[in-house]
């Protein structure tokens, strides 16, 4: 179709600012190009008797199908005003009067007058155009598919109100709809559920966002199956979903109902040939007992989901008026908090690490103690959701860093100082600038500190992670891998990243001295794998004597927990380090044992067929400790039977024995009671 004329007509509409200098005819045509096939724009043109010279591509194919040229044609008999009339009937308001008038005219509605296409809706603009000497031309216009725009408006419409991964409401439509609900009297009991999912950031973190998206759809679909018709489901953003449910009943019905939606979202899911298990703790708000705006609703329905993964996740909880105290102590808190650093609350002491190799201490870990002024002294877990939610914890975290350094620096020897390193900091850029300015500040050397980093903070995002790694290394400080076991990626953590330590997670050095116990193997395990690393080893939460005998033998380098006591403050330290060059002694129990009745009875004891007497001075469920002369140290560790009340005899495991003392483990539980009863007969 020939369109030198159109060209010519948008060379005159399209100027330079300074009208000098017109678009070459070449880029006129690639616009109207452009502007033709990306959009639901189109364009015509006549000549001065009012037949069509142009038209676009796209609208020429509509007369096509109906076996009509338009080109040639008179415009007006192509179109009619939409309604069916001929345009031409009402001359004073058609295009047909300007056409002949010469005059402009915009946005006529009108739909192609060919047989089949009266359901199409059109808009046509058109303006007349003159040559270089201002002799009339035809007119120049454009039209608009309105089904298009409104399909485009549709969509732009879903964007707008609709999750674009799960294709669930988002959180705008979910608000309107919230507001539309509680505007209704009848829908007095609207229930609000809000979903959070449990362990889902680890999933994300470890198995990548693709895995993480696959994984919300499934959720999606869940929820929508569960809630069916009683209600609408939303997702707010990330992991965080929400239910309106408008006409359910009673509470019942709505415990009933989040039941039934953990149940379904805890079973395991399977993406890309894996399985994935999470979890869900759901906050429940109910109207017009919680609230009665949208506002108010859901923010009793947040605290309710805080108290839900307080309890433990997994279950839901109703709001209640408690909440807003806890809400209250918590915004409380966060504000002493603020003060704590400017008031030199916050004071720091220090649990040594010491050596299986020699008894002696190598180090210290640095450890946040917090001098309330009215809830006395705190430790971190009273404290620390609410730092890292009041994002203080970079801040508090950079005083520890500063504060211990210029602590260590003063201890002799070449002691090593560990301090932990939270999400927050690691994920600062000038980590290593920080760690670097606080070194020069107080004059340790770069190799005696080691900083411990969890693995959550590492699988954030692991290049970057890789990055702060080897500018940490180019300080020359330590690195240590803390609560190694704990999470679901450690394996993965020390493939990828070289550490210096990693500290074995103190739930595997419970029970580690239980022969019939798998412990003991994982923490072999562990020592055999880090040391054919090159990496040392430290077992954190040591509380008995036995468990560092089996440490010991297991392998590991270096143990910290309160066998060796409390933590000390800094002076205490140095002078511990000074004390027979820094040998440390344990302390506390010998081996953990079930609480215990204080008592001073006598007894019989078998040992090897011979029976002698004994004084029980405690007893518990599972062991006892007598008073027991001249006993053979090469019996340690056989079996010996033991008259525990009333002639009842029970087979033992002689753990220990010193100074006329010794230490038994039942081989099966005792009922205390029952044995004290047969003794006071």
């Amino acid at each position: 179709m020939a369109n030198g004329g159109l060209k010519a007509a948008l060379r005159s509409w399209v100027q330079r600012p300074d009208d000098a200098e017109r678009l070459p005819a070449d880029r006129a045509a690639r616009l109207l190009h452009e502007a033709e096939n990306h959009g639901p724009n189109w364009f015509w043109q006549t000549d001065r008797h009012g037949r069509l010279t142009y038209l676009s591509d796209k609208i020429a194919a509509v007369f096509a199908a109906a076996g009509i040229d338009p080109i040639g044609a008179p415009l007006t008999d192509m179109l009619r005003i939409a309604g069916g009339e001929s345009i031409g009937d009402d001359a004073e308001r058609t295009i047909a009067f300007h056409l002949s008038a010469r005059t402009a005219f915009t946005d006529y509605a009108v739909a192609p007058a060919a047989p089949g296409e009266s359901e199409r809706s059109w808009t046509v603009s058109g303006s007349p155009f003159a040559d270089p000497y201002g002799r009339f031309e035809g007119f120049v216009g454009t039209g608009t598919d309105m089904a298009a725009v409104r399909r485009s408006d549709a969509a732009i419409t879903r964007l707008a109100l609709f999750d674009s991964l799960t294709g669930l409401a988002n959180r705008q439509r979910m608000r309107i709809s919230l507001e539309q609900t509680l505007a209704q009297p009848a829908y007095d009991g609207t229930a609000l559920f809000l979903l959070d999912l449990d362990r889902f950031k680890a999933v994300n973190d470890t198995m990548g966002h693709p895995v993480g998206d696959a994984l919300l759809s499934q959720v999606a679909q869940r929820l929508l199956r569960v809630v069916a018709d009683a209600g609408l489901v939303g997702r707010l953003g990330g992991d965080e979903f929400e239910v309106i449910l408008p006409r359910i009943g009673s509470r019942t019905d709505m415990a009933t109902l989040a039941q039934a939606i953990i149940a379904s979202l805890s079973q395991p899911y399977f993406i890309n040939g894996s399985a994935v298990s999470i979890g869900c703790s759901i906050g429940i708000a109910v109207s017009p007992d919680h609230g009665t705006t949208p506002d108010v609703l859901v923010a009793n329905a947040d605290l309710a989901l805080y108290a839900a993964k307080d309890a433990g996740r997994g279950v839901a909880r109703f709001f209640n008026d408690a909440m807003l105290d806890g809400a209250r102590i918590r915004r409380q808190m966060e504000d002493d908090l603020r003060l704590a650093l400017s008031l030199d609350q916050l004071r720091i002491v220090y649990q040594p690490v010491v050596s299986l190799d020699g008894g002696r201490i190598t180090g210290f870990e640095a450890l946040l103690r917090w001098e309330h002024p009215t809830r006395g002294l705190l430790i971190p877990a009273d404290f620390l959701c609410v730092a890292e939610e009041s994002k203080l914890i970079e801040p508090i975290g950079e005083w520890v860093l500063r504060t211990a350094c210029h602590d260590a620096a003063a201890w002799p020897g070449e002691t090593r100082l560990s301090v932990n390193l939270s999400a927050a900091q690691f994920a600062n850029p000038a980590l290593p600038a920080i760690i670097a300015n606080a070194l020069a500040r107080a004059g340790l050397a770069p190799g005696r500190l080691e900083v411990d980093i969890e693995e959550a903070s590492l699988l954030r995002d692991m290049r970057a992670a890789i990055t702060v790694f080897a500018a940490l290394r180019g300080i020359g400080v330590r690195l240590a891998l803390n609560d190694f076991g704990a999470g679901q990626a450690s394996m993965s953590c020390l493939r990828r990243l070289a550490f210096d330590r990693i500290k074995i997670d103190s739930s595997f050095v419970r029970g580690v001295s239980d022969p019939e116990g798998r412990n003991a193997a994982v923490i072999r395990a562990i020592a055999t794998l880090a040391d054919m690393l090159g990496i040392d080893t430290t077992a954190k939460g040591i509380e008995y004597h036995d468990e560092l005998a089996a440490l010991r033998e297991l392998g590991c380098n270096d143990v910290q927990g309160f066998v060796y006591g409390a933590p000390v403050d800094t002076a205490e330290a140095a002078a511990r380090l000074m004390a027979e060059g820094g040998a440390l002694t344990p302390n506390g129990p010998k081996a953990e044992r079930a609480p215990r009745t204080r008592m001073l009875r006598s007894t019989t004891i078998e040992v090897n067929g011979e029976r002698r007497s004994a004084r029980i001075r405690d007893l518990s469920t599972t062991g006892a400790l007598i008073d027991l002369v001249d006993f053979d140290d090469g019996a340690i560790g056989s079996t010996v039977r033991i008259d525990t009340g009333g002639g009842n005899w029970t087979a033992a495991t002689l753990r220990w024995a010193e100074d006329g003392r010794a230490g038994l483990h039942f081989e099966y539980p005792i009922t205390v009671e029952r044995r004290m009863t047969i003794r006071r007969r």
